[in-house]
C-alpha cells in the first residue's frame, strides 16, 4: 500500500481561491483513522442541513468572496479540491482494481490438496508381518512430515499475507476518512458557490437587466448578457464540482468493499491457521495410533494363523512317520511274496536247465549217428577207388 503513503494525514475541509499547486501545498490536519471511520455515510442529498454550525459560518463568509467577474478565480474555484479528488479516486479505485486475492485463495486450496494428500489407506495392503510390518507406519509417518513442511511454509506465507491486509485495513479506514473530508469540503464549495450564485442573479444581474431596460443602451444590454453568461459559466462550474462530489460519493463503498474483502481473508486465514491446522495434526496423530493398534492386532492373528499351520502341518508329519514306523516294524526280513517269487523262479530256472541237458544229449546221439554215417560212407568210397 505504499501508494496510500501521501493519504496518511485527513485534513478538514478549507474553502480557498488558491491554485490547486498552492492547496497542495496547504499543510492537512490530521484526523485520527477510529474517528474517520466512524462518521455516519454521507447523503447525497446536498443541504446546508448537513453542516455544522462552523462549517455553515465558513460557507457564508467563503460566499460573500466569490467575485464572478474574476474569470481565474472561477475557473479555480474549488479546482484544488476536484484535483486532490481526482488524484485520490484514481488510487482507490486503482486498488479496487488491482486488489488481487486470488493469491491467497490459491494458497488455502493448496493447502486443502496438501492435507488431502496424506492417505491414511495402503492400497497395497498388509504384505506379510515377518517382511513389511512397519513399511506401512513408516509410509504414513513420511507423508506426514512431507505434508507438514508444505503446510507450515503455505501458512508461513498466509500469515505474512494476514499482517498485510490488517495494515491495509486500517490504511483505508484513513483513506475512507480522507474521501469524507474530500466530500465535504466539495459539498461546502457547491453551496457556498450556489449561495452566491443565487445572490447575484437576485441583486446584481437583475439589477443590470432592469438597468439596460431602463437606458435601452447597448452597452448597458452588453453588460447584463455578459454577468448572465459569468453566471452561467459558474453555475457550470458548480455543476463540475456536483459531478466530482459524486465520485466521492461512489467512492467510499468502494473503499469498504475492499476493507470488507481483506476482513473476509484475514477470518479466513485465521481460521484455518488456528483451527484447520491444528485440528489435521491432532487427526494425522490419531490415525498413527490406529494404524499401530491395527498392526498390532494383525501381527497376533499372524502368529495365530501361523502357530496353528504349523500344528497342523507337524501333527500331520506325525501321523505319516508314526504310520511307516509301524508298518516297518510289522514287517519280516524277507516278504512271503519274495520268497514264492523267488521259488518259482528257481523252479522254472531248473525246469529250463534239464530241458537243455536233455535237448544237448539228443543233438549229441544226433551228430555222433552222422558221424558214423559219414565214415562208413567215406570207407565204402575208398574201397571202390581200390578196385
Amino acid at each position: 500500500m505504499d501508494e496510500f503513503k501521501e493519504f496518511t494525514e485527513v485534513p478538514t475541509p478549507v474553502l480557498t481561491f488558491g491554485t490547486p499547486v498552492e492547496e497542495e501545498k496547504a499543510v492537512p490536519e490530521v484526523v485520527e483513522a477510529e474517528t474517520a471511520g466512524k462518521q455516519a455515510p454521507v447523503d447525497p442529498q446536498l443541504t446546508e442541513e448537513s453542516l455544522t454550525p462552523e462549517e455553515r459560518k465558513m460557507v457564508d463568509e467563503f460566499s460573500k468572496q466569490i467575485n464572478l467577474h474574476d474569470s481565474n478565480g472561477i475557473l479555480q474555484y474549488g479546482a484544488g479540491t476536484q484535483k486532490k479528488m481526482a488524484d485520490f479516486s484514481e488510487t482507490a479505485l486503482k486498488n479496487v482494481r488491482t486488489k488481487d486475492l486470488g493469491e491467497v485463495g490459491d494458497m488455502i486450496s493448496n493447502l486443502v490438496t496438501e492435507l488431502k494428500s496424506f492417505d491414511t489407506e495402503d492400497e497395497k495392503g498388509f504384505l506379510g508381518f515377518f517382511k513389511k510390518n512397519g513399511n506401512k507406519v513408516a509410509s504414513m509417518k513420511a507423508k506426514y512430515d512431507k505434508a507438514e513442511v508444505n503446510v507450515e511454509k503455505i501458512c508461513t506465507v498466509l500469515e505474512d499475507h494476514q499482517v498485510q491486509m490488517m495494515k491495509d485495513v486500517a490504511v483505508l479506514d484513513k483513506m475512507y476518512g480522507l474521501n469524507l473530508s474530500y466530500f465535504k469540503e466539495l459539498s461546502m464549495y457547491i453551496l457556498a458557490g450556489k449561495k452566491r450564485l443565487e445572490e447575484v442573479r437576485a441583486t446584481e444581474l437583475a439589477d443590470a437587466y432592469a438597468k439596460a431596460q431602463r437606458s435601452n443602451l447597448p452597452e448597458d444590454a452588453q453588460a447584463a448578457k455578459d454577468l448572465q453568461e459569468l453566471c452561467d459559466r459558474f453555475e457550470k462550474k458548480i455543476h463540475d464540482l456536483e459531478l466530482t462530489r459524486m465520485i466521492a460519493i461512489q467512492t467510499g463503498p468502494q473503499i469498504r468493499l475492499v476493507q470488507s474483502s481483506d476482513t473476509v481473508m484475514i477470518e479466513k486465514i485465521q481460521s484455518t491457521v488456528v483451527n484447520t491446522i491444528p485440528l489435521w495434526k491432532s487427526q494425522m496423530v490419531i490415525a498413527l495410533g490406529v494404524e499401530h493398534a491395527n498392526q498390532a492386532a494383525k501381527a497376533q492373528k499372524e502368529v495365530s494363523d501361523m502357530t496353528n499351520a504349523l500344528l497342523k502341518k507337524n501333527a500331520d508329519q506325525l501321523k505319516m512317520a508314526t504310520v511307516e514306523s509301524a508298518k516297518a516294524s510289522e514287517r519280516g526280513i524277507v516278504d512271503l511274496e519274495t520268497l514264492k517269487n523267488t521259488n518259482a523262479t528257481l523252479i522254472s530256472t531248473l525246469d529250463e536247465v534239464i530241458k537243455i541237458q536233455e535237448d544237448g544229449r539228443q543233438k549229441r546221439r544226433a551228430a555222433e549217428d552222422e558221424l558214423n554215417r559219414m565214415e562208413q560212407e567215406l570207407k565204402n568210397k575208398l574201397l571202390e577207388v581200390s578196385r
